[in-house]
């Protein structure tokens, strides 16, 4: 086995991770429906430890709110799967890391845990930037499908963070 992630993963981990290095910038992820999955493809890529920092897997409200300074009233009025949230968890993981860029995942996987207005398969993202105005926020919510399998959203939602983690000029 060459790699334990899915190849599109891995490859575009790859990218991210020698765009990132030439750029001299450094990541880190903050992710909650993903589990993981996003910091595991950057670090399926050798010499990733020069770019990637860290990775907060924050899957419950609480882990939002101790690792990452999440507030209970964001969480409590717009939910934990929100852009207000997500761009909180990637503002705390951008100050918690120190490093220069950090973006955060948030979304209902399932199959279960959907409501009308965030059925299964809503993700939502952010990237905090340092240095770039904290008005400027850079936020989106998709919708990958309620009849997509949890793998599937998982998969789709880390490849959609890997892209934002690609430094402007190389996308």
């Amino acid at each position: 086995m060459e790699n334990l992630l899915p190849s599109e993963l891995v490859q575009l981990a790859k990218r991210v991770i020698e765009a990132n290095r030439a750029a001299g910038r450094r990541i880190s992820v903050a992710e909650s429906c993903t589990g993981g999955l996003v910091a595991a493809a950057l670090t399926e890529v050798p010499g990733s430890s020069d770019v990637f920092d860290r990775g907060f897997a924050t899957y419950s409200n609480e882990a939002k709110q101790e690792m990452l300074g999440v507030s209970v009233d964001l969480l409590e009025t717009f939910g934990a799967v929100s852009i207000a949230v997500a761009w909180e968890m990637a503002k705390g993981a951008l100050e918690n890391s120190g490093c220069d860029v950090a973006v955060a995942i948030t979304g209902v996987a399932g199959p279960g845990g959907g409501t009308e207005k965030k059925p299964v398969g809503t993700v939502v993202f952010a990237k905090a930037e340092k240095g770039k105005n904290i008005d400027d926020v850079v936020a989106d919510r998709k919708n990958f499908g309620h009849d997509k399998t949890r793998a599937d959203i998982r998969f789709q939602a880390a490849l959609v963070a890997l892209e934002l983690l690609l430094p402007d000029d190389s996308e």
